[in-house]
Parts: C-alpha cells; structure tokens; sequence
C-alpha cells in the first residue's frame, strides 16, 4: 500500500488536540476486482471493528461499476428491472451496506466507508454524518471546489448531508449503518464522469418510479482542475486533522470473512 501522503505535495496535517480522539486506521486500496466482495469488505470491517477485533478504521477505495441497492429498492415492484436496466448499461448490481435508495460507484468515484466502535452508536448518528460531510467539504474545498453540505433540489439519493458543488450539483452522498457496538458511515464522491453516473441510475430510477432531476448531478472535475489521486489524498488529510492516522491493509481474517458473506450483497442471493 501506497503511503496516504505520497500523492500530495502537501505535507500531512497535525490533528488538534482539542479535537483529538482514538487513532484511526487508514486503508488505501483500488478495489479487489468484484462488486459484491469490494462491499463485503466494508461490511467485514464494520463486524470485526463491532466485534473488538479492529480499532476505527476509514477505507478509501477505487470501485468498480456498479449499482448499490437498498433495501427499500428491493422492495419495489420494478426492482428486478432496475437491475437489467444497471446492467444494460454496464453496471453491475450489489446490496449496498447503507443508505436510502439506489447509487452509483465506478472507477472515476471514490467509495468511502468509515467503520467505528461506538457504545451506544444511535447516539452519536448525526455527529458522525457531520464528522463527515465537514472532512469532505473541507478537502474539496483544498482541491479549489465551491463545495457546501445540504441537499440539492432532485438529487439522487437524497440526504440533508449530501455535499455539493455551488449549491447546484451533488457530489458525494453519505449514509449509515449500525450495529450493536460499532457504526458505519460511507457513502460515494464523484470526482470524474457524472455522465456515466446519469447513464445508469436513469433506467434504474425509471423502474423503480423514483423522481430525480439528472442535472443536479455532478462531479468535482466540473469545477476544479483535480485528479482522483487528489482528491483521496486530499480526503485523508481532512481526517488527519481530527484523528491520529496509521496505515492499514486488508488483511486475511478480514478478507476470509469478506468472502465468506459476498454472495450476500449479490443481487441474485434471494437473502436480504
């Protein structure tokens, strides 16, 4: 694994001690080649961190194509459809760990997943989502973007903690989940290509009857000259100022359980 500062001339940030708390994992990878197991890991990592087997940790990855469903999309009576639909257009379909309805995640995208133990993790449910939606807005914001946390009017996957692009385009989307002891929060950022993005949750909007303006959908290369590169280097050094960082890889029980449960963020499993 690449140190998280080797992409950046910027030299790493010093967290305030006032804000200062348990150190926290940082993983850099590109992806492990499948959909439903790249999810699957998020989810391994959010279990072994619930299960005291790993300290907080925040992956930052390169997805492949893909459409995440939620629950509520598998519900719906054009589920089945909208999952032809991301195919046709040459997404492939996964159960998403959390968040509301249907997204977008490809190469031009980073998929953030934060996983953290937390006692009593209803708790702390919106300072987290602010935790956050602030670490990307400020490393946006490095990267010369106008960027501001709230929705925008017809967004996909709508969320008050979405963040955005002038106050017109969406660029990264934040959802949760938890567990009895531990709590996830991760979500997408759009840094190239919205088009692509437009492209596949159209027919999948369409089937499942979901209203959505495709022009409030953006990328960050729209307004700032930046690179994927800089961007999650820029995103890691956001979080370097509120925690103390140490780099980490995937390692083998994360992976054996990753694999263990990825047929279950398969969209053919008939299990939920």
């Amino acid at each position: 694994m690449t140190p998280w500062f080797g992409c950046s001339t910027r030299a790493p940030s010093t967290p305030h001690s006032a804000d200062r708390v348990e150190p926290l994992q940082l993983c850099l990878d590109d992806g492990f080649g499948d959909a439903a197991l790249d999810t699957a890991v998020a989810r391994a990592v959010l279990e072994r961190v619930d299960a005291g087997e790993l300290p907080a940790t925040l992956r930052l990855s390169r997805p492949q194509p893909v459409v995440a469903f939620s629950r509520q999309d598998a519900a719906a009576p054009g589920f089945r459809h909208a999952v032809e639909g991301a195919r046709d257009a040459g997404f492939a379909g996964v159960r998403r760990l959390a968040g509301g309805r249907a997204a977008v995640f490809h190469p031009g995208t980073i998929a953030f997943a934060w996983s953290l133990p937390a006692p009593r993790p209803a708790d702390g449910i919106s300072d987290r989502f602010r935790t956050m939606s602030d670490a990307l807005t400020e490393a946006f914001r490095a990267c010369g973007a106008d960027a501001r946390v709230g929705e925008v009017p017809g967004e996909y996957c709508a969320g008050r903690w979405s963040v955005n692009i002038a106050g017109r385009h969406k660029v990264a989307g934040i959802g949760q989940r938890l567990l009895r002891r531990a709590a996830h929060t991760g979500g997408v950022v759009v840094v190239e290509d919205a088009p692509a993005i437009v492209r596949a949750l159209t027919p999948v909007y369409d089937a499942l009857e979901v209203p959505w303006d495709p022009a409030a959908t953006g990328a960050l290369d729209l307004t700032a000259a930046v690179s994927w590169e800089e961007i999650r280097t820029a995103i890691a050094e956001a979080f370097a100022t509120r925690f103390e960082i140490a780099g980490w890889e995937v390692d083998g029980p994360t992976m054996q359980r990753a694999q263990a449960i990825a047929h279950e963020h398969q969209v053919e499993d008939t299990t939920w």
